[in-house]
Parts: structure tokens; sequence; C-alpha cells
């Protein structure tokens, strides 16, 4: 099997390029640096003297914490997922091409959208998400979760990748004892958090609704829509990052979005008034319970955020999140 890295030399990513016939046979990559922020694969930026490219593969392991295995199979997901969408027009131009599909090295090649940034930046307290892009968002999951049962059938369930993410998800945030002193993080939110994870109350439904996550669904998710997986291209969200696909319950992708605009302090009025883009049947309970998980283990959990938040600010969350959960 192929591998690079970021240090990789120009050679090898030039004659890989060459030999797929992605660039001239006078063209050569000059410049190798990494894209994005992107936990999970190796995904560098190649400059060539007449263009851009991204190149993305994936590891048996999570890149960015090589300690942990994850399924190599999801570059796999994410190809289909991309074969899937160029069927529907608005939502292909909401997310980048796939120029060239290596399965067997584990590789794609994606259109480079530039230099652009992700929408992380909403975690501040002094950036505000304008209201159409909400509305772009919004509009995003209503049309992927339309998509026709029939042209999905066959799509990978993803259930490893599901399994190492339900752990940090549904589980390893709500252990007394995992390892992760959050003091580290914030001082006093190690004894803040002690109230969720010794409720059994609030457990026993965070099991509950982590047994549906790995469960079978009726729609497309993107699996991990939040603002690390949205670009700003010329004032509009593109999507990107769709690994963590599966056919599950629509609940999830709506629940993850808000709970990431919650915490980026964004008000329930918009988040509301967006939602009336979204036209597919929910259970509305649902959506609140993977919103209040998603807080939880967003503040309590190992994946954390550049929230702009001292510790009441973090205590307000959590208590938000309790109460989404259990009401």
């Amino acid at each position: 099997m192929i591998t690079f890295e970021i240090d990789s030399e120009l050679r090898q990513y030039t004659e890989y390029l060459r030999d797929h016939g992605l660039i001239e046979k006078d063209d050569q990559v000059t410049q190798v640096s990494k894209a994005g922020e992107g936990n999970m694969n190796v995904v560098v930026r190649l400059q060539t003297e007449q263009q851009s490219l991204i190149l993305k593969q994936s590891r048996p392991f999570v890149q960015k914490y090589p300690q942990l295995k994850a399924p190599i199979e999801r570059i796999r997901v994410e190809a289909r997922f991309y074969q899937v969408i160029e069927r529907h027009a608005e939502l292909a131009r909401r997310m980048p091409r796939i120029l060239f599909r290596d399965l067997a090295n584990h590789i794609l090649v994606i259109e480079d959208l530039g230099r652009v940034q992700d929408y992380t930046s909403l975690y501040a307290k002094d950036v505000l998400l304008e209201e159409h892009v909400l509305g772009d968002l919004f509009n995003f999951l209503a049309l992927l979760h339309q998509i026709p049962r029939d042209e999905i059938l066959d799509f990978p369930s993803n259930l490893e990748l599901r399994k190492l993410n339900h752990e940090h998800i549904f589980s390893y945030p709500f252990m007394v004892e995992n390892g992760f002193d959050l003091d580290d993080v914030t001082p006093g939110l190690q004894e803040a958090s002690l109230i969720y994870k010794n409720s059994e109350s609030l457990k026993s439904v965070v099991e509950e609704v982590g047994q549906i996550y790995l469960g079978d669904g009726a729609h497309l998710l993107h699996g991990d829509f939040y603002p690390g997986s949205w670009i700003e291209v010329e004032g509009m969200p593109m999507v990107l990052d769709p690994e963590f696909a599966f056919v599950g319950p629509a609940e999830f992708d709506l629940g993850v979005l808000q709970a990431h605009l919650r915490l980026g302090g964004v008000a329930m009025g918009p988040i509301d008034r967006s939602m009336k883009q979204y036209s597919v049947d929910l259970d509305h309970a649902l959506v609140r319970k993977y919103c209040g998980i998603e807080i939880l283990r967003r503040v309590i959990g190992l994946a954390q955020l550049p929230l702009d938040a001292d510790l009441n600010d973090k205590i307000e969350l959590l208590q938000e999140a309790h109460s989404l959960v259990l009401h």
C-alpha cells in the first residue's frame, strides 16, 4: 500500500499524481502543506506549478491519536457519500468534487476550494453566525435526509466507525474515572462534571439514545455535522468530511447541529426559524436528547472544543444539556 505523510518527498507526490493522470507530465508538486485541522486522516494540500489539489488518506488509526484504532475503510464510506450526492445538484454544489478515487490505497483526491477558514470561530463569544448561514445549514440537512431510500439501500453501515464514535459520545464522557482530568481544561470542571457522571437517570437515557444511534435508520446522515466540517467559501458554508456518514436517524444530525449552535452562543430564536426550512418528519424529543448529549460530551468529554467559556459558562451549558436530555 502506498502511504503518504505531510513530510513525504515532493517527488513521491508528483509521481503519484502523474501516474494517475491528475497533473500534466510537465507539472510537478512544489509545496505540501496541512489542509485544515482534521483529526482522523492524513489531509494535505498539494500545490503544483499549475494547480492545487487536496489528497486525503485514511489509516487503521486516528491520525491525531495514533493509539486509537479506527477502521481504514472509512474512506470508502466518504467516497460513497460523494457518489450519492453527485446526483443531487443542490447538495453537490455545497461540497467539493472528488477528482480521483484510489480505494485500494484508501486515497481520495479532492477539489481544493482554497485557503479558507472553517466555522470553529463560532465558539468565540464575539462571533455571530449570520442567519442566512443557519438557513443554508438546515437546508443542507433537509435535502440530504430527503434522498430517496432506494438510492441508499446499499450504503455502507459504517458500524465500526460508529462504535468508535459511540464510545466517545455516549460512554467515555460519563465515566467517573476515565483518565482525563477536566481541571486541565478548566479548573473546577472535574468536580462540576460529577453530578452528571453520577446521575443514573441521565446515563440510562444516554445509553438508550446511544443504542438508537447504533441501530438502523431511514435517512442518509453526514454523521459529524459541526463547525469543523463546514468551511466558508464566498460567504456561504460548504460541507466537508462525511467519513462518519451512515443511514440512521435524522434526529442525530439535527441534534448535533443544534448543540454546536448553542455551544457557539446562537440563540434559540434563529435556530427555531431556521428549523422551519426542515421538512422531514421528526421525533423532536429525540433531537433534544441528541443535542443535550452532544453538549455534554463536548464539555466533559475528550473531544474538547476551543470554547470561549469559563467555569460558570460551562456549568450553565451542562445544566441546559441535562434538561434537554431528561425533559
